[in-house]
């Protein structure tokens, strides 16, 4: 399976995550443990509307940080 980045997204506990463990090729599964960028072990939830959830600003952070892609400015900042 290709992967760009040492990371995957997956929603978990009412937000978006990056994790580095190993993703299955149709997804992480909902109902599965994950350990996140975030430092949490938080249970997956693979659903469409998961999927709208806000990402966690600590992960995607972390995600930036692995991906070599500096974070963009902060909205109105100049």
């Amino acid at each position: 399976m290709y992967r760009p980045h040492p990371f995957s997204w997956v929603p978990a506990d009412g937000a978006r995550h990056a994790s580095s463990d190993t993703k299955p090729t149709s997804g992480y599964p909902t109902g599965i443990c994950v350990a996140t960028l975030c430092g949490h072990q938080l249970i997956a939830d693979n659903t469409e509307l998961a999927w709208l959830w806000d990402t966690c600003p600590d992960c995607n952070t972390a995600a930036h940080v692995l991906a070599e892609v500096p974070m963009p400015p902060a909205v109105g900042a100049r």
